[in-house]
């Protein structure tokens, strides 16, 4: 009872403090919202380069983190704390852009400044980070095409499994993959795997049943998370070597692409996307001008015109993994190659 009392008695102490604190340094501090935990990218790589950015450009600065777990409404939620925290500029990645939008208009009216982050948020957001996701689906469609080879003619037929179509990079991803797929395969099946690996497998089933896994040439997949399921898929049909495409240069990824159960992926060099957020954070902050790093506009759902900021994805199959993940640090040799993925690497020549 008296150890009780006595926690109760420090959280409410550290409670006060953290007020306090939270009052004193509102001026300096800067939210990140990132949309959920099952892509591994963002808490793994997105959050921690964010913040280092920020510290090296801010030693006084202060970074809020919250993840929306895939939840719209917690997202929302999460952004009114931030506003009540006193953040003066937050990052948020959406995990509904059309959603948010209440929410940016929200933090807009306290005077609070909103970056979108890899996914263009509707509202009046002050700038926008990410890549060039039209570029994006050409290169997964450029790669499918490119992997399945001299069966790659208008007659093979392929499955498409798009993205959430409440993230607007989906469409782009999607647009991006038609132009380069239409007119050279038959694309005939395309649902939407909702960045969901289970959701993708149960897709992947269906195609299957519907077109008869012997008429399948390749399948089209629109981030890693999914080709995952559908590699499983794959693999207990018998067609674990056909031709699969992926985004996000996830570690699963890319040991399948030694292992050959999937041809590709679009790498996007987390590291520069998450700093380029962090100084326009900075910068937004000091109330400084953005247009040194965000030349390029674009126009969201809502019909804002939004200054951007677009980095160039890059497409990696077995041919390049050293040139790109491996030198930039993204792994290593022995984590990719670790396990059963020992001598398909060696097979790979990856070193």
């Amino acid at each position: 009872m008296a150890l009780a009392m006595t926690a109760c008695g420090k959280a409410g102490d550290d409670d006060a403090k953290d007020k306090g604190a939270s009052g004193d340094k509102g001026g300096k501090s800067i939210g990140l919202l990132l949309p959920d935990t099952v892509t591994a990218r963002y808490e793994k790589f997105d959050k921690p380069y964010f913040e280092d950015k920020v510290k090296a450009l801010c030693s006084d600065c202060t970074v809020e983190y919250a993840n929306a777990g895939a939840d719209p409404n917690k997202q929302a939620q999460q952004v009114s704390d931030m506003i009540t925290k006193g953040v003066k500029v937050i990052v948020v990645s959406a995990q509904d852009s059309a959603a948010i939008k209440s929410s940016v208009e929200e933090a807009k009216s306290k005077g609070v400044k909103v970056i979108a982050y890899d996914r263009l948020a509707q509202g009046p957001v002050s700038a926008y980070v990410s890549f060039d996701n039209e570029k994006v689906g050409q290169l997964q469609g450029e790669a499918l095409l490119e992997g399945m080879g001299d069966k790659a003619t208008p007659k093979s037929k392929i499955v498409m499994i798009n993205g959430d179509d409440a993230d607007p990079n989906a469409a782009q991803f999607k647009k991006g993959a038609h132009s380069a797929l239409d007119g050279k395969v038959d694309i005939a099946y395309e649902q939407t795997g909702l960045w969901k690996d289970t959701v993708a497998a149960e897709k992947m089933s269906a195609a299957i049943t519907q077109l008869g896994k012997k008429k399948i040439a390749g399948v089209y997949s629109a981030n890693d998370g999914m080709a995952g399921g559908i590699a499983n898929v794959l693999k207990g049909e018998g067609l674990g070597d056909l031709p699969l495409t992926g985004q996000d240069a996830e570690l699963a990824a890319i040991q399948r692409i030694v292992a050959g159960t999937q041809y590709a992926t679009v790498y996007k060099a987390f590291k520069p996307q998450a700093e380029a957020a962090a100084e326009l954070a900075v910068k937004l902050l000091d109330s400084d001008d953005i247009k040194s790093l965000a030349s390029a506009e674009v126009t969201s759902g809502s019909g804002d015109k939004v200054p951007a900021q677009l980095l160039a994805p890059v497409s990696v199959t077995q041919k390049n993994i050293n040139d790109t993940v491996v030198k930039d640090g993204l792994y290593t040799v022995e984590e990719i190659c670790s396990g059963e993925f020992a001598k398909a690497c060696e097979k790979a020549g990856l070193k």
